[in-house]
């Protein structure tokens, strides 16, 4: 279950109305508890008639109360409607799944919430207002909390503003896209070295003794508590094989793990285990929130955009975000218990990261040469920082294809003459920071 209660948590989280319904709220109890101190007769004589608070009359404190509550709940509308007309042009640049950072904005929740508790507060006071023939009550705080809260959402407005046209300049998204990806890192890697699997596979076994487990869940994989299913496992002396792993999307009837030997109970526990949603989310997915990054750089090299800028600047956080992930280590998805394996994920390792990185990256910038430049120089800065062999195979890999690409698509040879250069300085690079052996014990595991 504590898987469900993280999806829940993490759900609960991303929506957009939560902050602004909880400052409605406290703005009605506000209203409702000033204007009990208004009726208590606490408040002295000589306040109420000091410049301090309002000291009107009734008619005149319902003319501001209704001059807030119009004032602010219209400004509300009108300026949310145009920030969404602005985001949808903004996702036809970046994509529309970047749309979510808009939504999450804590900056963007409060100035709602504040435009809409103070229309609340203004409502819940003016329906306590009473004049000479009604009776004459005037609740002199609240009117003063009133003006005050006039006077923030101006602030608000104007922060707003600024804070909006920051957010959807493509600059200000990539960065804040690389602060997720930097997020995931820290959480989703390990200074120590992870357990990994016995010499001996062990599911060289008879088919007939691996049972494959059916679930008619649907959508994908969000979140996922390996720490019990692993207890589960060892508890029933079976060993589990997850087929699937965060992110990836869950079909209806088809097989989500495998086991040996065969256990009842296991299609529960993993369903207590998992929990499934419709969209993919960064918290748990390595790969996603780098997509979300690479996706703003392939929409700038396609033609109706041709921005090679926007894909450099993309070009450079994936690279920091490569050397992030060189002293540590990813998830090799063993986990053990008293020496035996008990459960496998499928894990992300540094080349299917590196693949998920470059790969779409370079194959729509055969076109631009400036991107390839990029690309390789970025490749070169990482193998400053990068110690396992393995590792910069990998790098060496993609800057034998960048290579290999430029060589078949690049026409102008002294274009060509400048990528087979940083192709040259790249290799002189890997070749001064790995001549030496590195002990196996020294490597980080992929």
């Amino acid at each position: 279950m504590q898987a469900h209660l993280r999806k829940l948590l993490s759900d609960i989280g991303e929506k957009f109305w939560l902050l602004p319904a909880a400052m409605v709220v406290a703005g009605i109890l506000l209203a409702v508890g000033l204007i009990d101190l208004d009726r208590s007769g606490l408040v002295p004589a000589w306040l109420i008639q000091s410049p301090w608070l309002y000291n009107g009359g009734g008619t005149g404190a319902r003319t501001l109360l209704g001059a807030v509550a119009s004032s602010t709940i219209g400004v509300a509308g009108t300026v949310f409607s145009i920030t969404i007309a602005a985001l949808s042009l903004a996702a036809g640049q970046m994509g529309p799944r970047l749309l979510r950072n808009f939504t999450r904005d804590r900056g963007n929740q409060f100035t709602l919430g504040a435009f809409l508790a103070t229309f609340c507060f203004a409502l819940m006071v003016l329906r306590s207002v009473r004049t000479e023939s009604e009776g004459a009550f005037v609740p002199h705080v609240s009117l003063s909390v009133s003006i005050l809260l006039a006077f923030v959402c101006v602030g608000t407005l104007v922060f707003f503003v600024g804070h909006m046209a920051g957010r959807i300049n493509v600059d200000t998204v990539i960065e804040l896209v690389s602060e997720d990806v930097r997020s995931a890192i820290q959480r989703l890697t390990f200074d120590q070295p992870q357990p990994q699997a016995p010499t001996a596979d062990i599911w060289d076994e008879p088919q007939e003794s691996i049972v494959s487990v059916v679930d008619d869940r649907r959508g994908y994989l969000q979140q996922l508590h390996p720490e019990g299913l692993a207890d589960w496992a060892a508890e029933q002396g079976t060993t589990l094989r997850l087929l699937v792993r965060p992110g990836d999307y869950v079909f209806p009837g088809t097989p989500i793990a495998e086991m040996t030997p065969a256990i009842d109970g296991a299609d529960a526990a993993i369903r207590a285990a998992t929990a499934l949603g419709p969209t993919r989310v960064s918290s748990v997915d390595l790969e996603f929130a780098i997509r979300q990054l690479v996706e703003v750089a392939v929409r700038a090299l396609s033609p109706g955009i041709n921005d090679p800028h926007t894909a450099i600047a993309v070009l450079d956080r994936l690279g920091a975000a490569l050397c992030d992930i060189a002293p540590v280590h990813l998830a090799s998805g063993i986990s053990l218990r008293h020496g035996r394996v008990v459960l496998v994920i499928p894990a992300v390792d540094y080349d299917g990261l590196a693949d998920g990185m470059f790969h779409m990256i370079r194959q729509n910038a055969t076109g631009s040469t400036a991107v390839l430049l990029r690309i390789l120089e970025v490749l070169t800065a990482v193998t400053g920082c990068e110690q396992a062999p393995a590792r910069v195979a990998t790098l060496r890999r993609h800057a034998d294809l960048v290579l290999a690409d430029a060589e078949r698509e690049v026409g102008n040879q002294g274009d060509l003459a400048d990528l087979r250069q940083r192709h040259a300085a790249f290799e002189a690079s890997r070749q001064r920071r790995h001549l030496a052996p590195i002990a196996d014990s020294d490597l980080p595991s992929r």
